[in-house]
């Protein structure tokens, strides 16, 4: 009677912890496994032996804290920029006079790369130059005249009012003038030459293509949600080129749209590249979406690697020395779609059971069937 008293009660108890994390998408699993872990317990207890440790080796497979628990496609394939590639244009209408480069020139911070044809703008300099200079002489004109009583502070004032107006219109025609050459803000390359001379532009008309080597090469990536929505700033990955165009290279994430293409759905993704000499933009590479979550993320552990969960608390089975398994207690966070986060309890690094936890007990014999610790290994090898 008694042992049918504490199976129920522990039947209760697993209910209950899966009621309360199973509103978090980690299902009842944790209910039944706590159920059938009591029950052993019990029924050894019930015929008056001890539990002991099963005799065979049970296969597992492991999983490494820290680790992402979401799935991820392997690869996603994206396009190799200069992150800043600055199109660059004439302030004013006006007639193109000369390019002074094409695409693929390596330029430097100031030189010259094009020209519009002054004519019109330095005449427009002298014109408003004129005006200014007869404004400012009415203006003292008519001050004096206001200092021996013979106009009045209204007409002064207009003076003074129309002389500001032409200073302002000359300084407007010097900075039209200024920028009817196009000089390359920083170091880099041209990208594209939009515009040949003899044509006529609008202002504003991109005439070249900037790409500033100090803003250093990224590989931009479109992704879908679900596969962008499992990655985060600072994470690493492995890229490699088609054509072996250029040598392997680790990147890191450093931005995620924050909205998607109202085109495509799309989620494009900035991984930074390291500074190489084989790098062009307009290179097309292959990502490996990393596995591991980004340093400071929460630690995160699959629902199934869990039993006996109550409240904020559960436990896990850890691989201990000697391939064994040991009952570890968890402090539970938040739970998501991507799996539930650990406050305490266990490290980065350290490796539990992902599933199968009903089967083993106290110091049972493990077999490893898939651990991710030996195979990051393998594939740095």
């Amino acid at each position: 009677m008694a042992v049918g008293t504490n199976l129920a009660n522990a039947a209760g108890v697993g209910a209950a912890g899966g009621d309360r994390i199973g509103k978090g998408r980690i299902g009842t699993a944790w209910g039944l496994a706590a159920l059938l872990a009591a029950g052993l317990a019990l029924s050894a207890c019930a015929s008056g032996e001890p539990a002991k440790v099963a005799d065979e080796t049970v296969p597992v497979v492991l999983h490494r804290v820290g680790d992402s628990v979401g799935v991820r496609t392997g690869t996603a394939a994206g396009t190799v920029r200069l992150r800043r590639e600055t199109p660059l244009a004439f302030v004013s209408d006006g007639r193109v006079l000369s390019v002074s480069v094409r695409e693929g020139d390596v330029v430097r911070a100031g030189q010259q790369l094009a020209q519009l044809d002054r004519t019109a703008i330095d005449a427009a300099v002298q014109s408003a130059d004129s005006r200014a200079r007869q404004s400012e002489a009415e203006a003292r004109r008519q001050r004096d005249l206001y200092t021996k009583g013979w106009v009045t502070k209204a007409r002064v004032e207009a003076a003074d009012a129309a002389a500001e107006a032409a200073r302002a219109e000359k300084s407007s025609a010097q900075f039209t003038q200024r920028f009817a050459t196009i000089a390359a803000p920083a170091g880099g390359v041209v990208l594209q030459r939009l515009a040949e001379p003899g044509q006529t532009l609008a202002a504003g008309t991109p005439v070249i293509l900037l790409g500033e080597f100090s803003s250093g090469f990224v590989l931009r990536v479109r992704m879908p949600a679900g596969q962008a929505a499992g990655l985060r700033r600072g994470e690493g990955a492995t890229v490699t080129f088609r054509d072996g165009a250029a040598p392997p290279m680790a990147a890191r994430i450093i931005e995620i749209a924050g909205r998607a293409d109202p085109r495509t759905g799309t989620f494009q993704v900035e991984f930074a590249l390291p500074a190489n000499p084989a790098l062009r933009s307009g290179l097309i590479a292959d990502v490996a979406l990393p596995a591991g979550g980004a340093e400071g993320a929460p630690v995160l552990i699959p629902s199934t690697a869990l039993f006996s969960a109550r409240a904020d608390e559960g436990f896990v089975w850890r691989y201990a020395d000697g391939g064994v398994a040991r009952a570890q207690m968890v402090k539970l966070g938040a739970v998501s779609g991507e799996g539930v986060e650990v406050v305490s309890g266990l490290a980065r690094g350290d490796r539990i059971v992902a599933a199968g936890v009903n089967r083993l007990v106290e110091g049972q014999k493990l077999q490893v069937v898939a651990d991710p610790a030996q195979t990051r290994l393998a594939a740095a090898r």
